[in-house]
C-alpha cells in the first residue's frame, strides 16, 4: 500500500506542523492494516497558539456585519453538497459507518450551513415597551469570544457543524479539537470553510489526544467557552475545568434511550424500529435504542421477529453497498463491548442471539461484533442501566403503560425515548410523562432533525440544547440596552406610586 498521507494543523489561516513533530495513525476500524493518514500529535504549545490566532481573530469577525459571515457559510454548505460523496467516503473509512449513513451525516452539516446561513439575516432580539415615557428599551445577542468545541468520532463532521456553524453565525472565532479516531473528516470540514473565505484565525483545527490538547484547551482562560459532546465522565471534567473562572460550558453527554412498545403496536414497524434504533452505527450513537420494553402481551411475537431480523443483518466495511452494520470504532471498543455482553450473561439475562466478536474471514482485520440481544432483562440490571454503545440492546417486558414509563425513567440519563402505539391518549400521556430532551411516537429513538433543539436531561446534559435556535443561544449572550430620549432624568425602579 502507499505511504499514508501526512496532514496538518491548521492555525491562523496556515497549515502547520505540530511543534513537537510527533504523529499519530488512523487507522480504518474494518482493516487495521489500512491507514489512513498520520495526524498532528499536538500538544500545549501547538493549541496555545491556536488560541491566541482565534483572539486576535475575534474583533475583526465580531464586527463582520452577519449576513457577510452568512456568506461564507452558504458557499461552505454549497461545497459540502459538492464534495458529499468523496466525504462520505472517507468518514466511512475512518470510522466505519455505512456510506448510508455517512451520507446522511454529510447532509447533516449541509442542512446546519444553510439553516445558519439564514439566521445571519436574523439573529433575532426583540424591541420591548418601558414603564417610563420618551424611553425606547430593546435587547440584542453579543458573542462570546473564543469558543472551545471538543467532538466525537460517531458523527465527525454533522456534530462539529452543530457547534462552529452556530458559533460562527453569532461572530466567535473557534478552536476544534476533532476525535483522534476521526480527525480527516474534522480536517475536511476545516478545509472546506477555509476554502469559503474565512478570515485567517477565525477556525483553528488542532488534533490530538484528549490529555495533551483536550484538558489545556478546556482550561484555558482566553477560552469563553467550551462545548463537549462524548462521556459523562469527560463532561464532568469540562464542568469542572470551567467552573472556577465561570466560564461557560455547554454538554452532551450519555444515553440509555428505551423504546416502549404497547400491545396495540403494529409490532412490524417497531421491529423495524428497534433494529434501526439499536444496530445504526453499530449502536455507537448517544441515542441509541439500548433498551426495548416490550409489553407482555407482544413479547414473545415481538422478540422473535426482532432475534430473526438482527441474525440476518449483514455485518462488514461500510464500503460495500450490501453491508447493513460497520465495525466497532477501535478493537479497545469491541472490547468493552464483549465485557458488557459477559456481566449481561453474568446477571441472569437471557443472550439470544450474538455475544461474540467476528474474527473470521472478511472480518479478521477489523473490529467486528455481531448484533446482540439480550431478552428477560431486568431494568436495574447492568446492562439495562449503563451505556455501552455497541450493538447490543436489553430487551424488557412490562405489563403496563405506567411500568413501561417508570422503567423508561428509571435510569440516570435522559436523551431520548420513544414508544409505539396506535392510541393517541397514550401517544399524548407519554410525551408528557416521559422524561427525556428528545421523544419519538412511532418511531425510534434517532433520527433528530436540525431545526429542532438537541440535547437531554439529568446526566445527558447541563441544560444546553444544540441545533435549531437553540444552537444559537449556547454561543451568543443578551445584552439589554435601553435609549432615554426625555431629556431627564427618569428613574426607573423608584416607587413612584405612593
Amino acid at each position: 500500500m502507499p505511504a499514508p498521507k501526512l496532514y496538518k494543523n491548521y492555525i491562523n489561516g496556515e497549515w502547520v506542523e505540530p511543534r513537537g513533530g510527533k504523529t499519530f495513525e488512523n487507522v480504518n476500524p474494518a482493516d487495521k492494516s489500512d491507514i489512513v493518514g498520520l495526524f498532528p500529535a499536538s500538544d500545549k504549545c501547538d493549541l496555545e497558539e491556536a488560541v491566541a490566532a482565534a483572539k486576535a481573530a475575534y474583533n475583526g469577525w465580531r464586527l463582520t456585519p452577519p449576513p457577510k459571515r452568512a456568506d461564507i457559510l452558504f458557499r461552505a454548505a454549497q461545497m459540502l453538497v459538492e464534495r458529499k460523496e468523496e466525504l462520505a467516503r472517507d468518514m466511512t473509512r475512518e470510522m466505519g459507518k455505512i456510506l448510508k449513513e455517512t451520507r446522511g451525516d454529510v447532509q447533516e452539516a449541509i442542512d446546519m450551513g444553510l439553516y445558519m446561513a439564514g439566521e445571519g439575516r436574523r439573529l433575532l432580539g426583540y424591541t420591548s415597551t418601558s414603564e417610563l415615557p420618551n424611553k425606547f428599551a430593546m435587547c440584542v445577542r453579543q458573542p462570546l469570544g473564543v469558543c472551545g468545541m471538543i467532538t466525537p468520532w460517531n458523527f465527525p463532521m454533522a456534530i462539529p457543524s452543530w457547534k462552529i456553524f452556530p458559533a460562527l453565525i453569532c461572530g466567535n472565532t473557534v478552536v476544534f479539537k476533532p476525535a483522534s479516531d476521526t480527525p480527516l473528516s474534522g480536517y475536511n470540514f476545516a478545509k472546506i470553510l477555509n476554502e469559503a473565505g474565512l478570515p485567517k484565525g477565525v477556525l483553528n483545527l488542532i488534533t490530538g489526544s484528549g490529555g495533551k490538547v483536550g484538558e489545556p484547551l478546556m482550561r484555558h482562560p482566553d477560552v469563553s467557552v467550551i462545548s463537549f459532546t462524548g462521556s459523562t465522565e469527560i463532561g464532568r471534567q469540562v464542568s469542572v475545568a470551567c467552573a472556577p473562572d465561570f466560564r461557560h460550558c455547554h454538554l452532551e453527554m450519555g444515553g440509555k434511550n428505551m423504546i416502549l412498545v404497547m400491545d396495540d403496536a403494529k409490532l412490524e414497524l417497531a421491529v423495524d424500529g428497534a433494529l434501526w434504533g439499536g444496530f445504526g452505527t453499530t449502536g455507537q450513537r448517544c441515542t441509541a435504542a439500548s433498551r426495548v420494553g416490550v409489553h407482555k402481551k407482544v413479547y414473545k411475537q415481538f422478540l422473535d421477529r426482532f432475534v430473526a431480523r438482527a441474525k440476518a443483518l449483514k455485518v462488514g466495511n461500510g464500503l460495500d453497498p450490501t453491508v447493513e452494520m460497520g465495525p466497532c470504532i477501535n478493537a479497545k471498543q469491541r472490547e468493552s463491548v464483549h465485557e458488557y455482553v459477559e456481566i449481561g450473561k453474568n446477571e441472569g439475562a437471557r443472550l439470544l442471539c450474538g455475544g461474540t466478536a467476528l474474527t473470521d474471514g472478511d472480518h479478521a482485520k477489523g473490529a467486528f461484533y455481531a448484533p446482540t440481544i439480550f431478552g428477560d432483562c431486568d431494568p436495574k440490571m447492568r446492562v439495562s442501566q449503563e451505556e455501552i454503545f455497541g450493538p447490543v440492546v436489553s430487551v424488557i417486558p412490562f405489563d403496563t403503560f405506567e411500568q413501561g414509563v417508570e422503567i423508561a425513567n428509571g435510569v440516570v440519563y435522559g436523551l431520548s425515548s420513544s414508544i409505539y402505539t396506535q392510541d393517541v391518549n397514550r401517544a399524548f400521556a407519554a410525551m408528557r410523562d416521559l422524561y427525556t430532551g428528545i421523544v419519538y411516537i412511532n418511531a425510534p429513538t434517532i433520527g433528530a432533525e436540525i431545526h429542532l433543539p438537541f440535547g437531554g436531561v439529568k446526566q445527558t446534559g447541563n441544560g444546553h440544547r444544540e441545533a435549531g435556535i437553540a444552537g444559537i443561544d449556547v454561543f451568543s449572550e443578551w445584552k439589554s440596552i435601553y435609549v432615554d430620549y426625555s431629556g431627564t432624568l427618569q428613574r426607573a425602579q423608584i416607587d413612584t406610586h405612593s
